[in-house]
């Protein structure tokens, strides 16, 4: 059986400061977590503040957006009664309110996650936009949502100046991200809209490694012939294609903001050598990776 989705833990806690306070909206923690089926949870390696036995529940001092892309499990809050939560789900959590949460052990899931506050925020609850009585809001597979939260999570990793503040309007876009989806949820929330947005979050989630499109067409349950057409319909791109733009965009990334070597970024992106990887690299982008981490220094 393939098993697509799994990249294991990835998250950071943020040190705020009263300039960043400042700004109106501030972030404390971001991450993603798959959780694989049979596995306890939550997991032991987080502060104390955030650590939390699923059978009693926990009192957060933030809000929290906590999004669904894998498995399936359960949510409770004081105003929310228990209730399945589903890949595709978004909840939001709200400070001073009691609520638990878990993936079912014969499932697992796979969460996004960021935690922040600020007057900002305390604004958009004050005037409705998210209430409590509708904490549980199914948006199903969205790539920008998830390209959103990876996002946060490679920002606050990076720890540049002013990270807090660009973290913060990433967050924003999210929210606005989620009020569209939920205003225009008639159109996609269509159930080939959703598959292909299911698709290309299995292809972000498994950037590391090498996946066949079959392979998700399979894990779809569709076959393969219509799902490459209607793929490359939507997207302009053959699924092969979309999987290689992908890669080159993190090889990008980490050519222009990490200090790792080119066979070190090959490696890491699973090509089969370096010189795979500088040949794709040249031909989707005109420059070597070399020329091209070159070219953005020189830009500084």
């Amino acid at each position: 059986m393939v098993r697509l989705n799994d990249f294991g833990v990835d998250f950071k806690y943020l040190i705020v400061n009263e300039q960043d306070k400042q700004f109106g909206l501030w972030v404390n923690t971001v991450g993603f977590q798959s959780i694989q089926k049979g596995t306890k949870y939550p997991l032991t390696d987080h502060p104390s503040s955030y650590f939390f036995n699923a059978a009693k529940g926990r009192v957060l001092r933030e809000y929290q957006l906590l999004y669904i892309t894998k498995g399936e499990g359960y949510f409770e809050s004081e105003t929310t009664k228990r209730v399945k939560v589903e890949k595709g789900t978004l909840i939001m959590l709200y400070p001073g309110q009691w609520h638990t949460y878990s993936p079912n052990l014969s499932t697992g899931w796979n969460e996004y996650y960021v935690g922040f506050e600020g007057p900002i925020i305390d604004n958009l609850i004050n005037n409705s936009f998210f209430t409590k009585e509708t904490q549980i809001l199914t948006v199903g597979f969205h790539e920008n949502l998830v390209n959103l939260f990876t996002r946060t999570i490679e920002t606050a990793k990076d720890d540049k100046i002013a990270s807090q503040q660009y973290i913060a309007g990433v967050v924003l876009h999210i929210l606005g991200k989620v009020l569209s989806i939920s205003k225009n949820s008639l159109y996609e929330n269509s159930e080939t809209y959703q598959k292909i947005e299911r698709a290309k979050i299995i292809m972000h989630e498994n950037i590391y490694k090498e996946i066949d499109p079959e392979q998700i067409a399979e894990k779809l349950n569709i076959s393969y012939s219509w799902f490459r057409k209607i793929f490359k319909a939507y997207t302009g791109y053959a699924p092969a294609q979309y999987f290689q733009e992908l890669k080159i965009n993190k090889a990008k990334h980490m050519l222009t903001e990490t200090t790792q070597s080119v066979k070190e970024i090959a490696y890491q992106l699973n090509y089969n050598s370096t010189e795979h990887f500088f040949s794709i690299f040249k031909r989707k982008t005109k420059f070597t990776p070399t020329e091209y981490r070159n070219q953005d220094k020189r830009s500084e």
